[in-house]
């Protein structure tokens, strides 16, 4: 019986490559789902790690020691070395103090370093690099601003910072030890992975210097020195982290860590590569809920697809079958003569799939993702291969069991009955309550891609595309009675055909499945990049964005607008400190050059760049500046009282950028004073930044009178205010005080009798009030919200964004200067950023640095766009592709069968009806078109089934491995992609259609 099968596949061979084949992709589709994941999972690792800040590939060890003081001990680069021993790591040592001798400002020491390496990492612009103990290397500005060139002597002691807390400068500790400038570097990468997160290049506007003086181990060993810092910076090397080793990299920090406790001394461990591999597990995480979503409806669409051909298979088997079943066969032979023919068929598909999916897989990995090292050929990804191969199995059962259980008139009947029977109603309701549940299951967890809601789009589809195939019946009746009414013969015959052979309901259910299946995996493909893109381009915010070292707001302002002067492409930014709880996040930007600098999209809203710069920056009062370095202040004091001390000072912000000083006068005591004292930050001018009354914490009760008579400076002789300048209240604002006139200028008075614990300001009204801000919030007309210092400021709304650039849906943006100049501390800007626009010249970074800018970072939009395109979710949306591509050729492969099947009963037809007087031009358009009108029917109903599909499951789909702020993402693709690939699948359907019903016979011939 096994030689007749045998022969049967041989008569019948092109039918059993066909199912064969269409098991192969049955398989396949199974064996693609698991190798396709092994493929993200590396793809994704690689990815991450690459796009890692420094941060997130190392790992630092840090103490404090003192070990020429107190010998004896472990060196600490013995312990550290021990202590960061991680396989694939390469450690970096460092030890530093301070030291001075070489700075004129008491408050700023020399940071002595030396750095494992760092000659290979420095540019020398003069002299050389170090070569010997008692050599140094300087930074290139530091050189210029204080006079030092290779060959120069110096000499350095070790320092401390003074105990009184009035003074605290630097005072040596230790002998002095002279040096040789051995040459001047600059750092062509200040933030590369080398230097860790020591921050050695920050700004000097605070008492670290932003050039560390760099020497050699031996000069640090030999110098005479108290506790220094020591580091061990380890980073990890290539392909230290993979797929592979993500494992024994946790496990090795957690040891670190216990390690680390049980050294029983000063040892600090920080790292942030664990949250690297959090995100790197939940991007991986993702992609595994986003695979079975593409995998489910090729699978399902594979299985109707073997249905289909086993039944038409077997269709044309029925007299054989009917003649066995006359001659009284025995059940079993009747049996394997049905299956084995198309048993044996899948089974060898089958074994041909589990190669061919790899193989699939492995050439579409090698062209989106390149080498990530995944194996073409796993026996991992085989474990689903014969679950898909026993589920092709029942599917050819269940489609060849109505044959074998039908008698023998049934058997030879030409025209099958129709399928109406409540069994398959019954089929197609629970479909579609699954369908419902699934969907539903979706929205009420949130979109959580878990058990049915898993299989919620392929659910919908296959529902949506039963419901296409039910209704298709009653209209193709409805549109044959049309043409025949009008004479119309071919276009009637091909109706009518549609509505009576149940094989053309089935093959409309297959291909608007399949072309639904495509077009909802080219729709996800399509949206996720786009969500991509407007994500890269509104969280960068601008073409190119620059971070730079820590430096005050003025200085930051000051900077970028001396590097371009005419506000053509460069602007700064800063951060706001975060407010209440549900206060939006808030940006300050040099508003003016928002439309040079930003990127303005459609999605902020209706107000563009333009507008909104204006919004933000209305006419504001010029500042209050004194012209001089001796600052000078008339006040009257009265009320004063010693048991309640209130403290006066005055904060002022260089007009040059030189930075920003708190002078301090002391306890007021009544009478009149005239207080004067010498700023060097104020030697080219200095905006009041505000005047500070500082009363005991503590205190309540707190009462005062102050008469502010004369406020400037008497080298060079300068009044920044006094008499009726001062009087003017329309020109001050206060913060914990009430201001009035005085005869003789401005008196503040301060009546708390709960206290003030943050003390009382006045300031200048050089900003607008309230402070215009323009939100995606509704704000009322006048809010508080929290200001560059970290007080409440009142902001009045002038203008309501959909999205603002960086901060998403839920941000506000504000005008730099004015936030600065209302905040009351002039302080260090927050997450200091330069954004560039398109014109950005080539040499901006030059001009920038030539301005003490420290740049620390470059992002570009297309670098936050490839960071996100290395993600779990956007790797994964190639399989929903790939699913696509394959249901379409399903859908072509049983297109081909069907046709092939069904030609011989259509021949047959059409003679009889030719010999009934049927015309040739009729019978041959009834045989040509009737397939090629069912795909076009098909590839509309497929394309709204998609749409459908999409609106209910898509949003569900992950876009992104990473926590980003809400942004106005687009739902629906873009006009090009999906109705391109639809177009090309209908026509590769509709020729397939067109070559497998060509007519062949002489039904046609007249």
């Amino acid at each position: 019986m096994t030689s007749l099968v045998l022969n049967m596949l041989r008569a019948r061979r092109g039918q059993a490559v066909t199912l064969a084949l269409l098991a192969l992709f049955a398989v396949a589709a199974a064996v693609a789902a698991p190798a396709f994941l092994q493929a993200v999972d590396r793809a994704v690792v690689a990815g991450q790690v690459a796009t890692a800040t420094p941060a997130e590939r190392s790992l630092t060890v840090r103490a404090t020691v003192n070990e020429q003081r107190e010998p004896g001990g472990v060196p600490f680069a013995d312990v550290g070395g021990a202590l960061v021993a991680l396989p694939g790591f390469t450690s970096v040592y460092a030890e530093e103090f301070p030291a001075i001798g070489i700075e004129p400002d008491p408050r700023v020491a020399s940071r002595l370093t030396y750095r494992q390496g760092v000659c290979a990492h420095l540019t020398v612009v003069t002299g050389r690099c170090l070569a010997a103990a008692g050599e140094v290397v300087v930074g290139e500005q530091t050189a210029q601003r204080l006079h030092l060139a290779a060959g120069d002597l110096i000499t350095l002691q070790f320092a401390v910072i003074s105990t009184d807390p009035t003074r605290p400068i630097y005072v040596a500790e230790g002998d002095a030890t002279p040096l040789t400038v051995a040459g001047t570097y600059r750092t062509p990468d200040p933030d590369g992975q080398y230097w860790g997160g020591h921050e050695y290049f920050r700004l000097d506007h605070t008492a670290r210097p932003g050039e560390p003086v760099f020497t050699g181990a031996e000069t640090i060993r030999t110098m005479s020195h108290g506790p220094s810092d020591v580091s061990i910076d380890a980073t990890a090397g290539p392909g230290t982290i993979t797929e592979a080793t993500l494992d024994a990299v946790r496990r090795d920090l957690t040891g670190l860590d216990t390690r680390g406790e049980q050294l029983g001394r000063a040892v600090t461990l920080t790292t942030a590569i664990p949250q690297l591999l959090d995100r790197i597990d939940r991007s991986r995480d993702l992609a595994r809920r986003s695979i079975p979503v593409g995998a489910a409806p090729l699978l399902l669409l594979a299985y109707a697809v073997i249905f289909i051909a086993a039944d038409y298979g077997t269709e044309g088997r029925r007299p054989e079958l009917a003649i066995l079943a006359l001659r009284g066969a025995r059940w079993w032979t009747r049996w394997w003569l049905t299956i084995g023919e198309s048993l044996v068929a899948l089974l060898a598909g089958g074994l041909a799939g589990c190669v061919a999916g790899q193989l699939l897989v492995a050439a579409v990995v090698a062209w989106r993702f390149g080498d990530v090292g995944a194996p073409v050929l796993s026996l991992d990804a085989l474990r689903w291969a014969p679950w898909a191969l026993l589920g092709a199995v029942a599917a050819m059962l269940l489609a060849q069991r109505r044959h074998l259980v039908s008698g023998v008139v049934d058997l030879m009947r030409r025209v099958r009955a129709q399928l109406t029977g409540w069994r398959l109603l019954t089929a197609e309701i629970l479909v579609g309550l699954l369908a419902v549940t699934a969907t539903v299951q979706l929205f009420l967890t949130g979109g959580a891609l878990s058990g049915v809601a898993l299989a919620a789009p392929a659910l919908v589809i296959i529902a949506l595309a039963l419901a296409a195939a039910r209704a298709v019946v009653p209209l193709a009746r409805v549109a044959g009675d049309r043409a025949l009414r009008r004479g119309r013969l071919g276009a009637a015959l091909a109706a009518y055909q549609l509505a009576r052979r149940p094989g053309a309901q089935r093959l409309l259910l297959l291909l608007v499945a399949a072309v639904g299946v495509l077009g909802y995996a080219v729709t996800a493909a399509d949206v996720a990049a786009r969500d991509r893109d407007l994500a890269a381009r509104i969280g960068t915010g601008a073409p190119r964005v620059l971070d730079v070292a820590p430096l005050t707001r003025e200085q930051l302002l000051r900077a970028v607008r001396a590097a371009d002067p005419d506000g053509a492409y460069a602007m700064a930014v800063a951060s706001l400190p975060a407010g209440a709880p549900g206060e939006a996040p808030k940006l300050a930007v040099d508003a003016t050059r928002l439309p040079a600098a930003s990127t303005w999209l459609d999605e902020y809203g209706d107000l563009d760049a333009d507008r909104v710069a204006r919004l933000l920056r209305p006419q504001a009062p010029a500042p209050v500046v004194i012209g001089g370095q001796d600052v000078s202040v008339d006040v009257t004091v009265k009320g004063a009282d010693a048991d309640k001390p209130i403290g006066f000072s005055v904060v002022l912000s260089s007009v040059t950028g030189r930075g920003t000083v708190t002078v301090g006068f002391g306890v007021l005591h009544d009478g009149p004073y005239t207080f004067q004292q010498r700023s060097a930050v104020c030697a080219d001018g200095c905006r009041v930044a505000g005047l500070h009354f500082t009363p005991d914490t503590t205190a309540s009760g707190v009462k005062l009178t102050v008469v502010l008579r004369g406020l400037g400076s008497i080298n060079p002789a300068a009044v920044a205010a006094s008499g009726a300048d001062l009087a003017d209240t329309g020109r001050w604002r206060s913060t914990g005080a009430t201001l009035t006139a005085a005869p003789d200028g401005l008196r503040v008075t301060l009546d708390a009798p709960d206290g003030l614990p943050h003390g009382a300001w006045v300031q200048a009204a050089d900003v607008p009030a309230p402070l215009p801000v323009v939100s995606t919030a509704a704000l009322p007309a006048s809010a508080d919200v929290a200001g560059l210092d970290g007080l409440p400021v009142e902001v009045h709304p002038v203008g309501r964004l959909t999205a603002v650039p960086r901060l998403g849906t839920h941000g506000t943006l504000v005008d730099l200067e004015y936030a600065d100049r209302a905040a009351t501390d002039a302080g260090e800007a927050k997450h200091p950023q330069v954004w560039l626009g398109p014109a950005a010249p080539p040499d901006v970074l030059d001009r920038l640095t030539a301005q003490g800018l420290v740049i620390t970072g470059d992002a570009r939009v297309a670098a936050a766009r490839d960071r996100l395109a290395v993600q779990g979710p956007a790797l994964a949306v190639w399989f929903h592709v790939l699913s696509g591509v394959l249901a379409v050729i399903l859908g072509a492969g049983g297109l081909a069968l069907v046709i092939a099947v069904d030609r011989r009963e259509r021949l047959a037809d059409l003679v009889a009806l030719r010999a009934q007087g049927l015309s040739r031009r009729a019978a041959a358009r009834t045989l040509l078109w009737t397939y090629p009108v069912l795909v076009a029917t098909s590839g509309v109903l497929g394309l709204v089934t998609a749409m459908i599909a999409w609106r209910l499951t898509g949003w569900a789909l992950p876009v992104f491995g990473e926590d980003l702020p809400g942004l106005p993402l687009p739902h629906w693709p873009g006009p090009a992609l999906v109705p391109a690939t639809w177009l090309l699948a209908v026509t590769l359907l509709t020729t397939v259609a067109l070559a497998a019903g060509r007519p062949r016979t002489a039904a046609t011939a007249s």
